[in-house]
């Protein structure tokens, strides 16, 4: 039988019908992928939940922090660490350095869940055609996840982790905590970890300082950032910029206008340290140390954050005052020469600095110590000035003013003539050091050979309010202020006149300035220890032989007035240990070693007037969180609180009541101690009254006479009256010192060479080391009122003989005022003496008046 054509309208009904089976049969398909899609999320998440971490925890974690250091007022000293991050918040983030990251990571960041399907659907289609796993497709919450908790490895198990994680932050934190946690995380090469770290290591600036053009640039260091950061390969990091910015000005959030300025802004390829506010890498090394020792490695990435003793105004004065001074000798000692000569050709010369052979333009780059300046001698001119090339191949002028100082070095004892002309100092071709002068020219330089050390102390707490140790840090670590123990020399005898002092001498004690010949086996076989003038003065009231800094009177002072043994017991109260203290005749011309830290600390409690306080740099030390884990609590001078605490008084001070428009004038300026505000200070520890008030007014008193007409003259150039002060020269003049104070600073200064050779001839302490505290002084004084040690009871003041030390007679002429302890006064006897029948000239014989050693310079013990 033939079957019936098929009509049109039986093969629509067939086609239905097919159509329909197929589309069940893809819908059931479509289901069951469907279900088994997400049975297996479902499967795979709790196959993978087990061993997620929880998302809380990432507030728990600590980033590696590192120890950053900082002055009293606030001023960021140093940085210490192997990763340097600083944090911030996302209040923090300028907008446009959010919308590069978003630009270059994850442009969906705000709309995602932390997990984008468009670079999952990415990374299947590359897992499909290359049969691996490769990066890329990670969003930055999945990101942040494998950095905190993950590792890189390319395995399907991880990239799961690494979604589910990201999802389980995203539950956690707000997108705005997110992205702040990212760029404190992530890793910018160059040890910078963190956006706002890498924006100072590559621009040196503040994050907040940054443009499009910068914040592009670190968005595109962080897929690979050892080979895109910008001190690796300025044109890997321009190419990675120009794919930010081109994203970020197709997604709208830069104009043309913008997008050209960022991709024209030149491309910066230098590495720069923290962001230092005070130079003081001779303290960071002290705290380091310490820190170390409290917290061992934890120091390095723990946030800690300590704040020092030091005053920025002080360590600034204290940097300039010893870099100046140093030079300054440095001159004297002559011209050792340039550090290099390179040959120039003249086709060199003639062609622009950005075509010169890249190792000369490398070593105008190169880092030069204590704030000079590389330079390269292109010409000389008839005027006998010179041109030189510095850094990025600015020009400039060398005058004859700048280079006329520079005598041929011999050897350190002696120097050339000095010259004539540019040509006697300088060749096209060398290679040398510049500084800038204050008349805005430049000068010829170079690195000293001898180094020195400055401190200054807080006579009231001990507080380190300057340190330096020497020249350059980066030249040499050695600590001279802390770690140099040299001869005082005669900046030592303040402390054998006040053990003097003690033993029952008086400022008017009559000493006689005669040879001394001492057997001694710890010494010499014979000493015969002589005055820096190699003259006798015979004899000599104990003011004038300190003022004169008399080598002599100080050896017969100790050796027969006061006894060795009761002077070291004395002195040791001034907080000197044994090794300044040898017990033997040369402890009168500070023959024993002691540090410049030591001296300071020597002083200050002259300075203070006899109590004990312990020189501090550490203030504070604080936790990341800003928590304090610990305070110093130094013991403080503060007679007025003892008087109280004893029922006594009679110290209290009151004053008028101030009107509130006084109290704003004086408001920001008011630093009250703890004598004149003793109620701020009602719980303090107070530093005991170990030396009395009476010898160290007496010791201050002479030590300003030092300075008003002896040996440290040059100091009244502060024009000053409240400065009590003392030179010292060592033997052979290897140590130059001075030290000085008033009631609220004391200061020393020390120059020497470190192996201990003579610093050369007329190198005394008034020449070397007085004019860096004088300096010094000028800055860390200015501004401040004069203030010194009142005159304490149980002082008196008499009118003396200059020449006996007696109580002067009425009427009588040749006489001084004198103070003494009350009961201390020395009692004469008077003989009218008759003129002797063979003697018609009386009195021409007498001894002069004694205004001090010829050219102002001081004794040193040579022995």
């Amino acid at each position: 039988m033939h079957k019936p054509p098929k009509t049109n309208k039986n093969l629509r009904h067939i086609r239905r019908r097919r159509l329909a089976r197929s589309l069940i049969a893809v819908l059931g398909l479509a289901a069951s992928g469907a279900i088994a899609g997400v049975a297996a999320v479902i499967g795979a998440y709790y196959f993978v939940e087990p061993g997620l971490p929880k998302a809380e925890t990432i507030r728990d974690i600590p980033l590696q922090i590192p120890l950053r250091i900082f002055s009293r007022d606030g001023y960021l000293i140093s940085e210490i660490g192997e990763r340097r991050r600083i944090l911030v918040t996302f209040e923090d983030l300028p907008p446009h350095v959010v919308h590069a990251f978003i630009a270059a990571e994850d442009r969906r960041f705000f709309e995602h869940p932390g997990i984008d399907y468009q670079g999952i659907v990415r990374s299947f289609a590359r897992l499909l055609r290359s049969g691996e796993i490769s990066g890329g497709g990670s969003t930055l919450t999945q990101q942040l996840a494998r950095d905190y908790f993950l590792t890189r490895e390319q395995l399907f198990t991880r990239k799961l982790r690494e979604a589910f994680l990201a999802y389980k932050i995203e539950q956690e934190f707000s997108k705005e905590q997110i992205m702040a946690l990212f760029l404190n995380k992530m890793f910018f090469g160059q040890r910078a970890y963190g956006v706002a770290a890498a924006a100072q290591v590559y621009f040196n600036k503040n994050l907040r300082d940054v443009n499009a053009a910068e914040a592009a640039t670190l968005a595109g260091v962080l897929p690979a950032p050892s080979r895109y950061n910008p001190v690796y390969s300025a044109a890997n990091a321009e190419m990675r910029r120009g794919y930010v910015l081109g994203r970020m000005h197709d997604i709208g959030h830069i104009d043309d206008a913008a997008y050209a300025d960022a991709m024209a802004f030149p491309m910066e390829s230098r590495l720069h340290g923290a962001a230092v506010e005070l130079n003081a890498p001779f303290v960071a090394e002290m705290v380091r140390s310490d820190m170390l020792k409290r917290y061992g490695e934890d120091t390095y990435t723990a946030g800690y954050q300590v704040v020092t003793a030091l005053d920025s105004r002080l360590q600034t004065a204290a940097n300039y005052a010893l870099r100046n001074g140093l030079l300054e000798f440095t001159r004297r000692r002559g011209y050792r020469g340039p550090a290099m000569t390179i040959e120039l050709s003249d086709e060199v010369l003639a062609s622009p600095f950005e075509q010169w052979p890249i190792e000369i333009r490398e070593l105008l780059e190169q880092y030069a110590p204590g704030g000079l300046s590389v330079a390269l001698v292109t010409d000389l001119s008839e005027n006998n000035s010179a041109t030189v090339l510095l850094g990025g191949g600015i020009k400039a002028t060398l005058p004859w003013s700048g280079i006329a100082w520079a005598k041929a070095f011999i050897d350190r004892e002696t120097t050339g003539p000095a010259p004539e002309a540019v040509t006697d100092v300088l060749s096209v071709g060398d290679l040398i050091y510049v500084m800038p002068t204050t008349s805005g020219s430049w000068a010829l330089a170079q690195v000293p050979e001898a180094q020195g050390a400055v401190v200054a102390i807080d006579p009231y707490d001990g507080a380190v309010g300057a340190l330096t140790g020497g020249f350059d840090f980066t030249m040499s670590k050695f600590n001279r202020a802390r770690q140099a123990y040299r001869q005082p020399g005669s900046s030592f005898k303040p402390f054998i006149y006040s053990a003097a002092l003690e033993n029952g001498n008086t400022p008017a004690t009559i000493i006689l300035d005669a040879p001394v010949v001492i057997n001694s086996s710890e010494l010499e076989a014979v000493w015969r220890p002589i005055n820096y003038s190699g003259r006798f003065y015979g004899p000599t009231r104990m003011r004038e032989a300190l003022v004169r800094s008399m080598n002599l009177v100080s050896v017969r002072l100790l050796l027969f007035n006061t006894g060795i043994g009761n002077a070291v017991r004395h002195i040791e109260k001034f907080g000197f240990g044994d090794a300044a203290l040898p017990r033997n005749g040369s402890l009168a011309l500070g023959g024993g070693a002691a540090s410049p830290l030591d001296m300071a600390q020597g002083y200050a409690i002259i300075a203070n007037g006899g109590h004990a306080i312990k020189p501090y740099v550490i203030d504070a030390i604080y936790g990341p969180e800003g928590e304090t884990l610990y305070r110093n609590e130094p013991a403080i001078v503060c007679d007025r609180c003892v008087a109280e605490e004893t029922g006594d008084r009679s110290g209290n001070r009151t004053g008028p009541e101030m009107s509130l428009d006084a109290m704003a004038d004086v408001a920001l300026n008011y630093r009250p101690d703890a004598n004149t505000a003793p109620e701020l200070f009602k719980d303090v520890i107070t530093a005991p009254q170990t030396l009395s008030p009476q010898n160290m007014f007496l010791v201050q008193d002479m030590m300003r006479d030092v300075v008003r007409r002896g040996t440290g003259r040059r100091a009244m150039a502060l024009g000053r009256n409240d400065l009590s002060g003392k030179t010292g020269t060592s033997n052979d003049r290897r140590d130059a010192w001075f030290g000085g104070f008033n009631a609220d600073l004391a200061s020393i200064v020390w120059v020497g060479y470190d192996d201990d050779r003579p610093l050369g001839p007329g190198e005394e302490g008034s020449r070397t080391a007085l004019p860096i505290w004088v300096e010094f002084s000028r800055i860390a004084l200015a501004g401040l009122p004069e203030n010194q040690m009142p005159m304490p009871e149980g002082i008196v003041s008499v009118l003396i003989d200059r020449e006996t030390g007696c109580p002067a007679r009425s009427g009588q002429r040749n006489v001084v005022f004198e103070v003494f302890r009350a009961g201390n006064v020395p009692e004469c006897e008077f003989v009218e003496e008759l003129p002797g029948i063979f003697n018609d000239a009386s009195g021409i014989d007498a001894p002069p008046e004694e205004e001090g050693e010829e050219n102002g310079e001081e004794s040193e013990p040579l022995f």
